[in-house]
């Protein structure tokens, strides 16, 4: 077994070290708050929490490459929304993606030139279309059957130059 690797992680040991100093979470119970999940990307010029005015405590926030609607996506909001409170979902892709530049067999080659590694055994699932590719998720969301009845789901585009999301009709 390894040692964990301290001097990679200095900075945010210490900065942790500040934190928990003054943490003020520790009422905050699993459940959100507000009864909304947020899928976005992982793209870290997204605050989720702050697009939407909200706060810790509030939303289930779920993230990966491009926002999309994985296998791991739909367990999650199944657990989301019959465990902890969650009976909206607020799927938001964003522009400027890295997700949304390129085919597929694009980014495997990158990889592959850059990099020397073969990751054709990944689906990044990256879209030509965003937009299309929103709406598929949203109704894929919609329709999956052991979902919690009741639920509203719902797509919209966050603009990473404006900070505005924009509602797309699914």
């Amino acid at each position: 077994m390894s040692h964990f690797p301290h001097d990679a992680f200095a900075d945010a040991l210490k900065a942790n070290d500040g934190y928990a100093k003054d943490f003020k979470y520790s009422e905050l119970t699993g459940v959100a708050q507000q009864g909304i999940a947020i899928v976005t990307c992982m793209d870290s010029r997204i605050n989720p929490l702050s697009v939407v005015g909200m706060q810790s405590g509030d939303a289930k926030i779920l993230r990966n490459a491009g926002a999309r609607v994985t296998e791991d996506v739909l367990r999650t909001l199944v657990l989301a929304t019959y465990l902890l409170g969650v009976g909206r979902i607020l799927i938001m892709p964003h522009t400027n993606c890295r997700m949304a530049m390129g085919e597929e067999a694009d980014i495997h080659a990158l990889i592959q030139e850059e990099y020397g590694v073969d990751t054709r055994s990944l689906e990044f699932r990256t879209v030509s279309d965003q937009t299309k590719a929103l709406i598929t998720d949203v109704n894929r969301v919609r329709s999956y059957p052991l979902l919690n009845k009741g639920v509203v789901v719902g797509g919209a585009i966050y603009d990473v130059t404006t900070g505005k999301i924009t509602p797309v009709d699914c």
